[in-house]
């Protein structure tokens, strides 16, 4: 009986949040964007992507098909587009990869070429898990995804706050 409530409270609570997101302002349709030729990514001087990472972010979208925007927003997210970053769970570079998942990525190093191909290829990895469903897989980039298989949606307040950043941030670099 416990776990019923539990479970009734934790969807409620994902229920409220989405009422909250949309009364501020923030999209929370699980829409998929329509299946569009992707643009080559080009990031010019206008993009803020540091000079030195500009290339490595144009061949890993290239290379998965994930827009550009979401590559460098999401590495805002997680480093702050700092390639030594590391968390205290042990992620590591530009995307924040953990070790076991570079392995698994058969992709190691500590070049940002290489973290930011790592990263490029497990997001890509979410949005084909999920659907294509961009929310869904960042949600699970940052919390697991198991954790977002199991909730339905973003796990945690956290989770969801992650997301709605870097998709707002992505917004902003379209056509970067």
């Amino acid at each position: 009986m416990l776990g019923s409530r539990s479970f009734r409270a934790s969807a409620l609570a994902v229920v409220l949040l989405a009422l909250v997101a949309e009364s501020v302002g923030l999209e929370t349709s699980n829409a998929r964007p329509p299946a569009a030729k992707p643009r080559r990514a080009t990031l010019g001087a206008a993009c803020p992507v540091p000079k030195a990472f500009r290339a490595a972010f144009a061949r890993a979208s290239a290379e998965t098909n994930v827009p550009a925007s979401l590559l460098v927003a999401t590495a805002y997210e997680e480093s702050e587009m700092n390639p030594a970053a590391r968390s205290t769970a042990g992620a590591q570079g530009l995307l924040q990869l953990m070790p076991q998942t570079e392995r698994e990525l058969r992709l190691e190093g500590s070049a940002p070429a290489v973290n930011v191909l790592a990263g490029a290829r497990y997001l890509r990895q979410m949005l084909d898990r999920f659907g294509g469903n961009v929310e869904l897989a960042l949600a699970a980039y940052n919390a697991g995804p198991t954790a977002v298989e199991r909730a339905g949606a973003a796990p945690s307040l956290a989770t969801l706050r992650y997301v709605k950043n870097v998709e707002a941030r992505a917004a902003l670099l379209v056509g970067c």
